[in-house]
């Protein structure tokens, strides 16, 4: 395969994760600004969807309260984030049309009908009464689930769906990973304890936007605990969004790719070792080193592997 096509491929799952993940963030956030003010409906919950999209406020509006309009404007048809919800599947369209010929029909028309249907949605009118933005999340989400599903069932076990496949999860696993540590060092006000009534909302509302929450009270059979919410992200296997989850099937499609081409590198030694700290991950160590400080660790690990695969596949 050429390395332009690997790079096409791992970047099209990327984006399509990306404004899956964005959507989702979006309806939890909105859920949560919607609280009475006595359970914390505030705009700090937009400040901290932006942290947690890695957005940065425009220089100019920098000083300015962040509500829901400036934050949705943002994260949804900002040309100058190039996260935005928009761009992510302006990218991914330009991705998929430069590896038409990698796809099968189904993830092309996921694609290709998805960023059509952007475009007219984008050149509506806003009439304000939020009915355009609920267009586009619905959009964003069923983008990614018929890409996903079109691979999963049609795509052909070759290095195109291996390389599509280690973006999606590499992308996943940095999703996580960023949405629980905004979690403890931005949303939860000083004042606030832990397992208050408005930690106990905000939870249920990040695990509503990782469709986790009934895995949650499957699994644990109990009300919410911040250290069980972290045990089911980090280090439940069960969980296709968990960081452990997301890193098994990193290590695998590395693995077969390193079969197809004959030899192992940089790439898959370094996703074993991080998958392997994962595997001897306790809850009691994990919070006894520091949750933010492990999540820190985990983003400049996975940052470095997209960066190694880059550079062993020659697409960097």
């Amino acid at each position: 395969m050429l390395s332009r096509t690997a790079d096409n491929l791992f970047w099209l799952a990327r984006y399509l994760e990306r404004a899956d993940h964005l959507a989702r963030l979006i309806v939890a956030t909105r859920r949560l600004a919607a609280l009475p003010k006595a359970y914390g409906g505030a705009q700090s919950e937009w400040e901290s969807v932006l942290d947690s999209a890695g957005a940065d406020l425009p220089e100019a509006g920098a000083d300015e309260p962040v509500d829901e309009a400036k934050a949705v404007g943002i994260l949804v048809f900002a040309q100058n984030n190039p996260s935005s919800i928009r761009n992510c599947i302006d990218h991914a369209r330009t991705n998929a049309r430069a590896v038409r010929t990698a796809l099968t029909a189904e993830m092309w028309d996921a694609v290709n009908s998805g960023y059509l249907e952007l475009k007219a949605l984008e050149a509506t009118p806003d009439r304000g009464d939020g009915e355009r933005l609920a267009k586009v999340i619905d959009l964003a989400r069923r983008i990614s689930l018929a890409y996903d599903g079109g691979a999963d069932r049609t795509m052909l076990r070759n290095d195109a769906f291996y390389f599509s496949r280690l973006g999606q999860f590499i992308e996943r696993a940095d999703n996580t990973a960023r949405l629980l540590d905004v979690k403890y060092h931005v949303l939860l006000p000083d004042k606030e304890v832990v397992g208050g009534s408005l930690d106990y909302f905000q939870w249920a509302a990040i695990l509503r936007a990782v469709s986790a929450n009934t895995a949650y009270h499957w699994v644990y059979r109990q009300s919410l605990r911040p250290w069980l919410v972290a045990d089911l992200l980090v280090l439940k296997r069960e969980m296709p969004r968990s960081l452990i989850s997301c890193y098994e099937n990193i290590v695998g499609d590395l693995d077969r790719l390193g079969r197809s081409h004959g030899r192992q590198g940089p790439a898959q030694r370094h996703a074993r070792a991080t998958f392997g700290r994962l595997d001897l991950l306790t809850m009691d160590s994990l919070f006894q080193g520091g949750l933010h400080e492990f999540l820190e660790s985990f983003l400049a690990d996975n940052n470095r592997l997209g960066a190694l695969i880059a550079e062993q596949y020659l697409f960097g």
